[in-house]
């Protein structure tokens, strides 16, 4: 029973992560990012604040549960 419910559960956070990574921009910028370097630093400031830091806050979390799902199952697998 708690195999499967782990199961399922990592089965979702494996979409998550999908979906937010998806949702992420590039970080190449080109050319672009040479010529337009200097805004960046204003935006580098409340960068945690923007959809780009939240994105990227979601992703951190979603993977370290992901990889503690992932030895839990593997632990309870082996027995």
């Amino acid at each position: 029973m708690l195999k499967t419910v782990l199961m399922v559960i990592h089965v979702l956070v494996s979409l998550f992560l999908i979906a937010v990574i998806l949702l992420q921009k590039g970080k190449s910028a080109g050319i672009s990012g040479v010529i337009a370097g200097g805004a960046e630093t204003f935006f580098g400031k409340n960068k945690a604040r923007t959809m780009e830091g939240t994105l990227e806050r979601l992703t951190t979390i979603g993977a370290a549960v992901f990889i503690i799902l992932s030895m839990v199952l593997t632990l309870l697998m082996a027995k």
